[in-house]
């Protein structure tokens, strides 16, 4: 079924470039039940691709927490893939930005699979190369606490005795965003600390994405990017995708307090700061992310229709809701395959 012939939606690829799933264990993806993004959810609100997140949260920095780590992204991702079955009763496997086109063609969601929190190789540089395998098409180098790669914006008192473990990327870090940059694999930058964040996008030969970040200046918040960050994003080419997490939007707000329109303040922000080019959509939905009206994949016109009231026209509105990401994993693509053509 398609919308209405004068809604904006109508026709748009859009992506989701962050949300989380339900773990250990949860309802189905293939049955309309509570989590926020589900099969049948996704075709009612016509999104068409959707970067689905094993997250993994810190512990220790030791062996025993590293192997946890990596069983638990190899599980997840596991689960992922299953969205998208063999005989095409789901979603479809899209691995690149073409996947994601032959995926909206063939009128299926298309399934991105990516690791929130680079914890999930510990200090372990080959598993980059095994979760490329698997279709990993972006990592979070951090969430919430340090780990081998990168500082964090929040630190855990649990496991961080200080605010900064190394100034921003470690040495291995370093290595990893190399590494991303050989295998196709974006970068992002959400969770991590200001330096990390900055240091990352001067390192990287592909232009990096925060996949599910808010303006500073709209929420002073840890998690979100401030002024500075927003120019060395669109300095380098790389993307800022709006997230819709409550108190990342207005502080101390709760959804219930909170609109489409509250979104469209942040997406207006960064793209005055930035210029339409370098921003997104990135819900966090089933991680904290909805508003008002958006509470589910299925109300996902509700969030287009507010770009048009603001004014966006049809050609914006498409680099926002997926236009640019494919740009940047198409650019990724690219370096990945200069990359490979250089070592040969």
């Amino acid at each position: 079924m398609r919308v209405m012939e004068n809604d904006p939606h109508d026709g748009l690829l859009a992506i989701d470039t962050h949300v989380d799933i339900p773990w250990p264990e949860g309802p189905s993806p293939f049955e309309d039940g509570p989590r926020c993004v589900d099969l049948p959810k996704l075709k009612r609100g016509h999104v068409g691709a959707v970067c689905f997140a094993a997250y993994i949260p810190q512990g220790r920095r030791d062996d025993a927490g590293h192997l946890a780590a990596t069983k638990r992204a190899r599980a997840m991702l596991a689960a992922i893939a299953a969205m998208a079955p063999a005989d095409g009763s789901g979603g479809m496997m899209a691995t690149s930005a073409a996947g994601i086109e032959a995926a909206y063609a063939a009128g299926r969601p298309g399934i991105v699979p990516a690791i929130e929190n680079g914890y999930a190789i510990g200090r372990n540089l080959p598993l980059l190369d095994e979760f490329a395998g698997l279709g990993v098409r972006y990592m979070t180098l951090t969430h919430n606490g340090h780990n081998e790669i990168a500082d964090a914006a929040i630190a855990l008192p649990s496991l961080d005795d200080k605010d900064e473990a190394y100034g921003g990327l470690s040495d291995f870090g370093q290595a990893v965003v190399d590494r991303m940059n050989e295998l196709g694999m974006l970068v992002d930058v959400s969770h991590a600390s200001k330096k990390t964040m900055m240091q990352a996008a001067r390192r990287s030969r592909s232009p990096v994405v925060a996949t599910h970040s808010c303006v500073k200046a709209l929420c002073d918040h840890k998690r979100n990017l401030d002024d500075e960050q927003l120019d060395m994003l669109a300095a380098t080419g790389g993307l800022a995708q709006i997230t819709i997490v409550s108190n990342f939007l207005r502080p101390r707000a709760r959804a219930s307090d909170l609109t489409v329109e509250d979104i469209v303040d942040h997406v207006d922000y960064a793209v005055k700061r930035m210029g339409i080019e370098h921003v997104g959509i990135g819900t966090d939905f089933d991680g904290g992310g909805g508003v008002r009206g958006y509470m589910n994949a299925a109300e996902t016109p509700n969030f287009t229709a507010a770009l048009a009231r603001r004014g966006y026209g049809r050609e914006d509105i498409a680099k926002i809701w997926g236009g640019n990401f494919l740009r940047l994993m198409r650019k990724a693509e690219e370096v990945s395959e200069e990359r490979k053509a250089a070592a040969d």
